[in-house]
């Protein structure tokens, strides 16, 4: 067989396995289970409230006149975006059957650090959402000349425009001083300032999504004058609200694929982690992308938990990211001892995890650092929100120590801890760290 039959032959083997994995999917929309995607209202559940104030507000931007400013807030994944770009979508479609363009200009302000950096972002989606050039460069020219070109889109190509900052909160720029004014602050007066001051023919509305219901604290004066927001208030889903948003995007997954406990089990992890719909939603989407990698053509309880803990570990991975080794060896020194210890401990005994440090360090020839360092770091893994402490009281003279109790599960902390290159060396001692953390634990308790 020549070469070039070999490279054809694996070319058609590659193209029937991704047919095959394509045919044997249990997906029949998956789009549906993206979190940003924009939904049919009757997808919409518990914020019935919510989608008729926003269009109450929006509604007059089909009669000519200019819709209110808007702040929606509550917590992450309780439906501030989905409602917001759904009602939008139906304006535009209404607005070009009546002959009017009514623009939605939207940025994330997450990753965006400064307000020159804000308005560049807006005028390069003005501009794709009209369909022309941008006109100004990213970089090599002021901030104003930019907002001059934001102005010219936004009055020549549109008769309404509504600009949706989301996260607007965390747009505070390169503030050099604790007095200096945050840049979402200027950008908002600046946008809501602009039709009163004659910068903009059309209407604009500027609609501000946050996590932090006391945003209005932080405005300058003036911005908060000229803001002047309609509130739209966004609690958290509970688990039934949660388990009927999944239910009614069922429909991604072919017929019959789901197992009976799939949805409610997918709403009741959400619901444990503030309601949140998006968590909700991916739970559910990766459930399915489990079952895919493996296979199965169902979908089942041990996917969504399989889902659960690659979600927790995907998390505290980011999280851990940044930490140094002694700090990590800190952490997971305290995570495995209910993992390996016999007994059903509902919290870890500073004194036993830090004996187990200790041990780790001499295993793996590391800097072995005092009990005062490993009750720092601990401390610190607190403000990551990885453990939370409790002191406690041994009776009379026998003095007080910490005990730690894991946010996420310690075997799922242990498990990406051990990702790090140097404990992976002690990944394969399970027996023998076992029985060194039992030591430890019977020696604490049997003090008592």
């Amino acid at each position: 067989m020549t070469d070039g039959d070999d490279r054809h032959s694996l070319s058609e083997s590659i193209k029937g396995r991704l047919q095959d994995g394509v045919q044997q999917s249990v997906f029949r929309d998956r789009g549906l289970l993206d979190p940003d995607a924009v939904i049919d209202e009757d997808r919409i559940v518990g914020r019935d409230q919510q989608l008729e104030d926003i269009i109450t507000y929006l509604r007059p931007a089909l009669q000519g006149d200019r819709p209110p400013n808007m702040l929606l807030y509550g917590p992450s994944g309780t439906g501030k975006s989905l409602i917001i770009n759904a009602v939008c979508e139906q304006v535009v479609e209404l607005a070009e059957a009546q002959g009017d363009r009514f623009g939605v200009i939207q940025i994330n302000c997450q990753t965006i650090k400064s307000h020159d950096r804000a308005v560049y972002r807006l005028v390069e989606n003005a501009a794709t959402t009209a369909g022309v050039e941008a006109g100004v460069p990213e970089s090599g020219v002021s901030t104003d000349r930019k907002l001059n070109r934001l102005y010219e889109l936004l009055s020549g190509e549109f008769d309404s425009v509504i600009v949706i900052l989301d996260e607007v909160d965390l747009l505070v720029g390169r503030q050099r001083d604790p007095n200096d004014e945050p840049a979402y602050s200027k950008l908002l007066y600046q946008l809501s300032r602009a039709s009163q001051l004659g910068r903009i023919d059309g209407h604009v509305s500027v609609a501000a999504l946050t996590n932090d219901p006391r945003f209005m604290e932080d405005l300058d004066g003036r911005a908060e004058s000229s803001f002047n927001p309609q509130d739209v208030v966004f609690s958290d889903y509970d688990a039934n609200q949660l388990q009927a948003i999944l239910d009614r995007r069922r429909d991604a997954y072919q017929d019959g694929v789901l197992e009976a406990g799939i949805i409610p089990l997918s709403a009741a992890f959400a619901a444990q982690d503030h309601g949140d719909a998006r968590k909700a939603i991916d739970l559910f989407r990766k459930a399915g992308e489990i079952a895919n990698r493996r296979g199965e053509e169902r979908v089942r309880e041990d996917h969504v938990r399989d889902a659960q803990q690659e979600a927790e570990r995907d998390r505290t991975l980011t999280q851990m990211q940044g930490l140094s080794t002694q700090k990590k060896l800190s952490l997971y020194a305290t995570a495995i001892v209910p993992v390996h210890a016999e007994r059903n401990l509902n919290a870890i005994p500073s004194t036993v995890a830090y004996r187990v440090y200790q041990y780790l360090t001499e295993r793996l020839d590391a800097d072995k650092k005092s009990r005062d360092s490993y009750l720092r770091y601990m401390t610190e893994a607190e403000t990551y929100n990885f453990v939370t402490s409790e002191k406690r009281g041994r009776g009379y003279g026998s003095g007080v120590h910490k005990e730690y109790t894991f946010v996420d599960d310690p075997a799922v902390v242990a498990e990406t801890l051990q990702a790090d290159f140097r404990l992976e060396e002690i990944e394969s001692e399970d027996e023998l760290i076992q029985s060194v953390v039992d030591a430890q634990v019977d020696e604490f308790f049997d003090r008592d």
